[in-house]
């Protein structure tokens, strides 16, 4: 009868150890779900997405030149004597073209990424380089009427062109992707959680009726804390209301307006 009712009955603590073990990964998925939805995490994620796009462009790109040497080589060497003094120099050709496009390309992935525009001869430095890699690699191909061989000789080029001028825009809209992920994240973040890397703000907006702070809200405290003298910018915006780095531009904006419209007068 003892060994029914043991085996019968489960031990008194089994259902007990169950559901503290429950509570326990409830709480872990709970803090975990919070923290991949801070800003910063959801910015930080698209940055990798971001890096891995840049590794993979890189690497294709380089790739790409390193097949175009050996026919620029042969292209340059015109028949000269392996190992001759024409021949060795020859192979300086394409590192010299090559080496020039990866700066610039290398300049852009600056640029773009803190999207600031650069000159006409930027884009002309870059197609030209590219242009007269496409021709010294086609060059012995279109002279033999080699169909077979000017697509083969053709590829490696056009891909790096392709791919430098897609891998500038891929930033730019990348850059566009990460502070649009940080902005839609932040607005979504409660008021009432731990912000990284914020001010303690001086004034607290008035909340709605919804839980939320309106524009307008922010726009009242921010022109209450205004005083002749004081410089309206986006930080202080920031400092007195508490807004988000999205808002507080919008925000120092339309304020800037509203002061300038009734002359300066508090």
């Amino acid at each position: 009868m003892g060994r029914v009712v043991a085996f019968g009955r489960p031990p008194a603590t089994h259902a007990e150890t169950n559901a503290s073990r429950l509570a326990r990964e409830a709480a872990e998925a709970a803090e975990l779900r919070a923290h991949r939805a801070r800003p910063d995490v959801v910015a930080l994620r698209v940055e990798r997405v971001r890096a891995q796009v840049d590794r993979l462009c890189w690497a294709g790109i380089v790739l790409g030149l390193g097949f175009t040497m050996t026919n620029v080589q042969h292209f340059a060497a015109a028949g000269t004597a392996a190992w001759s003094l024409p021949w060795l120099a020859a192979w300086l050709l394409d590192p010299t073209v090559s080496l020039v496009l990866l700066a610039i390309l290398r300049a852009e992935q600056i640029t773009a990424r803190y999207r600031v525009r650069t000159g006409p001869w930027v884009r002309r430095a870059k197609w030209f380089t590219l242009a007269a890699t496409y021709v010294m690699n086609t060059w012995a191909s279109y002279a033999a009427g080699s169909v077979s061989g000017i697509v083969l000789h053709s590829v490696p080029p056009l891909v790096v062109f392709v791919a430098a001028e897609a891998v500038t825009d891929l930033r730019d809209k990348l850059t566009e992707a990460v502070l649009a992920a940080f902005t839609e994240a932040r607005s979504q973040v409660p008021e009432t959680t731990d912000r990284v890397h914020e001010p303690t703000p001086v004034r607290a907006a008035r909340r709605t009726t919804t839980g939320r702070t309106s524009f307008g809200d922010y726009l009242t405290v921010a022109r209450a804390a205004w005083r002749p003298g004081t410089t309206v910018t986006p930080a202080w915006v920031r400092e007195v209301t508490g807004c988000s780095r999205g808002l507080s531009s919008r925000l120092a904006a339309t304020l800037a307006r509203q002061i300038d419209a009734r002359g300066g007068e508090s």
